[in-house]
Order: structure tokens, then sequence, then C-alpha cells
């Protein structure tokens, strides 16, 4: 009798605990978060099965309310206003849970593998230039930062580990350098609020990164099974999508910049494919059109003697800045290190990420936003003119040299070349080739570009063949 009694006090407790139970938000929902401004934002959680939950806004003071499905889900879009805040959103299901420090502004998704990851404090052994005086001097009220705990699913999930935090020293210090200074330079131009959701994993292919559905477009990537059971690899494709993207999906974003493609260095011409293939699978799964998807093109590293010439893989990352729409490429060229894959200089990887952004995204002209692109190149006997897009204002090689370019005929041998920067591009030429057909310019593993547009910024490497070897 006694322990009957006490197993209907416990039926009874449970019973009153599930009534009572509060409104649950996944991480992406927080004190200090930025929501993207003059937008449907979507608002999402947990609560009781039947419930009636209401979120009031104190930017416009409306209330907006759902009731929650079997599984005790609900979800409301809220109109944001202008860039502004801070503000405070309220959800209530009977009991309130109050939002507080909320501002509106602009929202970037910044993923990819370690150069993305690499904090602004660098590696153990592995500097960011200038980060300690950046650090000093990085307290901003319009700043936001969220990082994804690393995770990785078979299946998708709902909520990650993370959460908001302020623009303060100690918490720039531990966030991703590029997405830092990517979104100080975007919100010092805009003049409006910034919120930056990092997430990234050192090491790891662009597959893992893919939901199941975009993945299954390439034939040639094989599904993992879901039934698979011991440690599971964050290689493996869609599950670092599952655990790390999918959560957040349908979190208002502005867009997203992406820095990877070391791990798939070995494969261009499947590159070229997945990472048009990316953005597209992203947008898709956000359902809000096709929103901004800028990228760092690897920068020059010396991968050994195993392996493709890495200039072959940015050469597929150039190709796919016009593969799918808007996309957009920041070229690195000169900050590449022989002897570590971790350049230094993230600042100038995060600045010219913010120009494309700038130009592409907000509008923004009187700068250039990208180096020198090959227009054509034409042959006069043993002389190859080349002209560039991107160069209105003239090139530069800053006084020295140009080491970078090579010539071949139709033997397909390339010998150094002889070039000048003239006012129409560049003129080259070799003694050795009498009749040219083909110019690459710095095409190799590790090289330091030497051929940029008065504005500064490095021309890729690039070839004008298609040649195996």
């Amino acid at each position: 009798m006694i322990l009957r009694q006490t197993g209907l006090l416990m039926i009874l407790v449970l019973v009153s605990v599930v009534l009572r139970a509060e409104v649950k938000l996944p991480a992406i929902f927080g004190n200090h978060m930025v929501l993207q401004q003059q937008t449907e934002a979507a608002i999402w959680g947990k609560a009781a099965t039947g419930k009636t939950v209401r979120v009031s806004t104190s930017w416009n003071n409306k209330s907006y309310s759902a009731q929650t499905d079997k599984q005790g889900n609900w979800k409301v879009k809220v109109k944001t206003p202008a860039a502004g805040g801070p503000y405070e959103i309220t959800i209530s299901d009977g009991t309130n849970l109050k939002l507080k420090d909320v501002l509106i502004g602009e929202v970037w998704l910044c993923s990819g593998q370690s150069n993305m990851e690499m904090p602004v404090k660098g590696f153990f052994n592995q500097p960011v230039a200038g980060s300690n005086e950046l650090i000093a001097s990085s307290a901003n009220p319009n700043i936001r930062l969220i990082s994804v705990k690393k995770d990785k699913s078979l299946v998708t999930k709902d909520d990650f580990t993370g959460e908001w935090q302020e623009c303060l020293p100690e918490n720039v210090a531990n966030f991703s350098a590029t997405a830092y200074f990517f979104g100080k330079m975007l919100q010092q131009a805009l003049g409006v609020p910034v919120g930056l959701i990092n997430s990234s994993w050192g090491g790891t292919r662009i597959e893992p990164w893919m939901s199941e559905s975009g993945i299954k477009k390439f034939d040639w990537v094989t599904l993992p099974d879901k039934n698979q059971t011991g440690d599971l690899s964050p290689q493996t494709p869609t599950v670092l999508f599952n655990a790390m993207i999918n959560p957040f999906v349908g979190y208002a974003i502005k867009g997203a910049i992406w820095y990877q493609g070391e791990s798939n260095r070995n494969e261009p011409a499947h590159y070229e494919k997945l990472l048009p293939g990316l953005a597209e699978n992203w947008r898709a799964q956000w359902g809000i059109g096709d929103f901004p998807f800028y990228y760092a093109q690897i920068a020059p590293f010396d991968y050994g003697t195993k392996g493709l010439n890495s200039a072959y893989l940015r050469e597929a990352q150039c190709k796919a800045e016009s593969a799918s729409v808007n996309m957009g490429m920041a070229c690195l060229m000169d900050i590449g290190e022989e002897h570590c894959i971790h350049p230094s200089h993230k600042k100038i990887t995060g600045d010219r990420l913010a120009c494309v952004a700038l130009v592409k995204t907000y509008g923004k002209s009187g700068f250039e936003y990208s180096g020198p692109v090959l227009k054509e190149m034409k042959t006069d006997g043993s002389v190859v003119k080349l002209t560039f897009n991107h160069a209105t204002n003239g090139l530069t090689s800053y006084g020295k040299e140009l080491e970078n370019f090579e010539v071949a005929g139709e033997n397909k041998y390339f010998y150094p070349a002889k070039a000048s920067i003239t006012r129409e591009g560049v003129s080259l030429f070799s003694p050795s080739v009498e009749k040219p057909v083909a110019v690459r310019y710095a095409f190799k593993d590790f090289i330091v570009g030497d051929l940029f547009n008065t504005e500064g910024l490095p021309a890729s490497s690039f070839r004008t063949d298609d040649w195996d070897e």
C-alpha cells in the first residue's frame, strides 16, 4: 500500500513538473544576441504540449503567439526594425523568460576549417600578427560573438553548446580571427551592430559541412551508414552539418563567409563543384533566397612532394566564384607562409572578405574588392600581352621585378618569362619560347605573389592552359 502511494505521488510530481515546464530556447537565442535587421526573424524553442507561447519585442511593443505541437515545439517570426538597440524580448508560456541586451544589425555565419577556427590570440607557437594590441583595443558594444562547440552526429540535432558573448578582450582572444576582423571592419564601415556565428573545425573537409540532401547531388560522395557505431570521424559526410549547422538553420542571417579547402587540396575538380554546392545547400536549408557566400582562397604553402600542387585547388576556387550567384573570393597570394599552413596575417584576410561584402552586398563604392583577374591573352610574335579586370587604376609590383610568370610553346614545357607592367597590363616573353601558346602565373605550391592592382590587392595564381601536367 505504501509503495503504491509512493508511486502515485511520484507520478503526480512528474505530471506537475511537465505542466509547469518553462520555455526552453536553443543556444542560438540568448542575452547579447544580434538579430538581423529589417526582416522576419524566426524565434523558436520548446514548452509544455498544448501551451500558447507569447513573444513580445520591446522595439515595437508587439506580441506574437504560437501554439506548441505534440512535441512541445513552437516558432514565431518577429518583425525587426532598422539597426539599433539594446532591446529586450520577453517569451512567456505563463512564466516569463526575458532576453536582455539584444541588438538589431547584421548577422553573418563564419565557417570552415582551421584557418577559420584560428583564434585572435593564435594557436600554440603560431601567432596572429599584431594580436596582443588588437585584442587589448577590441572592446566594442556593437559586435557580438557566438562560437559553436565542436560536435558531430549522423542525424540532425536541434541544439548546440555555446552562448552569445560581448565583444570584450577576453572573449575576442578566443574567437575566430578571420571572423572577428571581418565583423570589425563591417561594423566600422556600416555603423551598425554586427553578430558573428563561428562554426568551424580544423582539418575538416567540405563534405561534412553539407546536409544529406545537398551531398546527394555529388555521386562520388558516399553517404554514411546511420546505424554505424564506434567513434565517428569528423570527416564523415554530413556529420558537421547535422551537429554544428542544423541547430541554427533558420536563424536570420545576412550571409556566410567560408575559409576551407586545404583538406580537399588533392581533388580540385570535385571541389570546383562542391564549393558552390555548399553555398546552394545552405541557401536551400535557410529558405531565405540566395544569400551572399564569400570565401577566402587558400594561401600558398609548401605541402611537400606528395599530392597535387595546391595551385590547382586555388584555380578551382577561382572558377567556383562564377558557378553560382552571390559568390565572392578574397585572394591571399601575398600572405602565405612556406612552413606554416596558418598565415599570421588574419586581419588582412578578414579585411579583404569585408571589402567583398561591403561592395557586393552593401553597395559601397570608392574602393576595390578584388585583385587583378585575367581578362585576355594576346600574342605578338614571341611576346605575350595580358590585360586584366579589376585594374582600372593600373597594376603594380611595388617596384620589384615580376618573377612569377612562365610561358610555354606547343611542346607544353614552361620557361621563366621576363615580365613587365605596361599601361595596358603585363607584357612578357622568354627567349626559349619562339611561339608562346600558354602562360602561367605563380602556379606553384608555395610562392609569394608579386602582381597587384594599385589598390594593393593581389592577383590569384592562374593559367591560360588546361593541360594535365
